[in-house]
């Protein structure tokens, strides 16, 4: 793969905690988060640093590693399998359309996606650390 399994642990930790966000529910915020059960912290606001934390993340990416992105959501999407691997990412890097980071933030579930698009690409032995620890933080088992 074009991309480090750090950092594409990394992306999927930053996408779920995007994708956890959700409309203004509690009318009275400002009270005290302590006694709120701390539910303020997963409301989508403007001033809400979560997606442009991740937009940066994504333009941070070479092209390679944005294109193995895509194709890994591909992958876990069922739209391609891993013996069409070189066929995903070739189509990923000439793909058209919106940014990366707008493509990828508009799909729901996208980490969980490019999660298992990664289970399908590697065996859970021969993982790096980074990929083991975002497992036992609640990512789903291959």
């Amino acid at each position: 793969m074009d991309i480090a399994v750090d950092k594409v642990a990394q992306f999927i930790d930053r996408v779920r905690a995007f994708d956890g966000k959700e409309g203004v529910t509690d009318l009275d915020t400002g009270s005290n988060a302590v006694d709120d059960g701390m539910t303020d912290v997963l409301t989508d606001t403007p001033d809400d640093p979560t997606e442009e934390e991740l937009r940066a993340f994504i333009a941070a990416l070479n092209q390679d590693e944005r294109a193995t992105l895509v194709a890994l959501v591909w992958l876990g999407r069922g739209d391609y399998d891993a013996g069409e691997w070189a066929d995903a990412r070739a189509t990923a890097r000439d793909r058209s359309g919106p940014p990366t980071w707008r493509y990828l933030l508009g799909i729901p579930n996208v980490g969980d996606l490019v999660d298992e698009g990664l289970a399908m690409m590697t065996e859970e032995e021969d993982l790096p650390p980074a990929r083991a620890d975002a497992q036992m933080r609640g990512a789903p088992k291959d």
